[in-house]
């Protein structure tokens, strides 16, 4: 991952996703030649897996003066406690006043994200989680929200532009679209295995036209060890008892090999439903329990003017510290 990957959209950099009053409150200042020297705090709410560091850091660089600047952080991907010095940020007021609202939003998203990624992949116990949420979030966020679940411990994840952030290879394989269209699985994957490089795993979706069973023990047959192995979508029907049966019949037809993926709208409590009924699943790709998670919210406060103390009223004035802020920009 290069720091430049995570390059601000236009939008975000002239301050258009930016709450209008910090425009107006600009202005003002910016009128009365008022742009003192200013500490801001920003605080957890909540516990959680803190993510979006790396996203503010590309930010912070490109709207901070060369000089008379300091920022301090708590490491990408860290464990992170309720009221929690996260982010601290000295710098001349004006520079960085407009994207306040941008900075505790990547935070509380992507931390949100990567908490819930951290949940299932504490489910899981060792099997490996995969991000598969693309699909229900807006594409701007897709790929920070892969990232994001990838630093909370996803092995991977389905979008390009995910697993360029995190450093890492994209899963998949086929749509079960393919397999409708051609009207049979295993033509479909016959044809993904002939024009598909070898790098990429057979991986087959079933329960797309047929019983998995039927499908999977079809699929076993026909391409024996091409077969890496099968993606069930997780639905009415599926279960760990059904999941169970079909790994014990790939056994018993001789096809130990072929792996399970389960995948879906499942959360942290269906994935440890599979473990306590020792349901041997090779992965888990779970979609909205971590894409559609509930963010998580960070509060931004001045502690400090021309290195004055200074709060709003109700806080106690000055900077806070926390032995774990590592300081990535000066």
């Amino acid at each position: 991952m290069s720091q430049s990957e995570f390059d601000p959209k236009p939008s975000l950099m002239i301050g258009d996703t930016a709450d209008i009053a910090l425009h107006r409150s600009i202005s003002v200042l910016r009128s009365e030649g008022v742009n003192p020297l200013v500490t801001m705090d920003f605080t957890s709410t909540s516990a959680g897996v803190l993510c979006g560091v790396n996203e503010i850091k590309s930010l912070l660089n490109k709207i901070l003066p060369e000089s008379n600047r300091n920022v301090w952080a708590i490491e990408e991907g860290s464990d992170i406690s309720d009221q929690e010095l996260v982010l601290q940020i000295t710098a001349p007021y004006n520079s960085f006043a407009v994207y306040e609202t941008a900075i505790t939003g990547i935070m509380s998203h992507c931390t949100g994200w990567a908490t819930a990624s951290r949940e299932c992949v504490e489910a899981a116990a060792g099997v490996p989680v995969i991000s598969t949420g693309s699909s229900i979030v807006h594409p701007h966020v897709a790929g920070i929200m892969d990232y994001s679940a990838v630093i909370g411990g996803c092995v991977s994840c389905t979008t390009t532009l995910g697993s360029k952030l995190a450093g890492i290879n994209s899963s998949g394989a086929i749509s079960p679209n393919v397999i409708l269209l051609i009207g049979d699985a295993v033509m479909a994957m016959q044809n993904f295995d002939k024009n598909m490089p070898q790098e990429y795993p057979r991986m087959a979706p079933v329960n797309v036209i047929k019983d998995e069973l039927e499908e999977t023990l079809t699929l076993a047959r026909v391409m024996g060890q091409r077969l890496r192995g099968v993606i069930l979508d997780d639905t009415a029907n599926l279960s760990p008892a059904r999941v169970k049966e079909l790994r014990a019949r790939l056994s018993l037809s001789g096809y130990p090999h072929v792996e399970v993926l389960v995948r879906g709208n499942i959360s942290a409590d269906d994935i440890r439903l599979y473990s306590q009924a020792e349901v041997s699943v090779n992965a888990f790709g779970v979609s909205d329990y971590i894409s559609a998670a509930r963010p998580l919210e960070f509060k931004a406060n001045i502690s400090k003017i021309d290195d004055q103390p200074a709060a709003r009223r109700g806080s106690i004035p000055g900077s806070g510290s926390n032995p774990r802020l590592i300081n990535i920009i000066q």
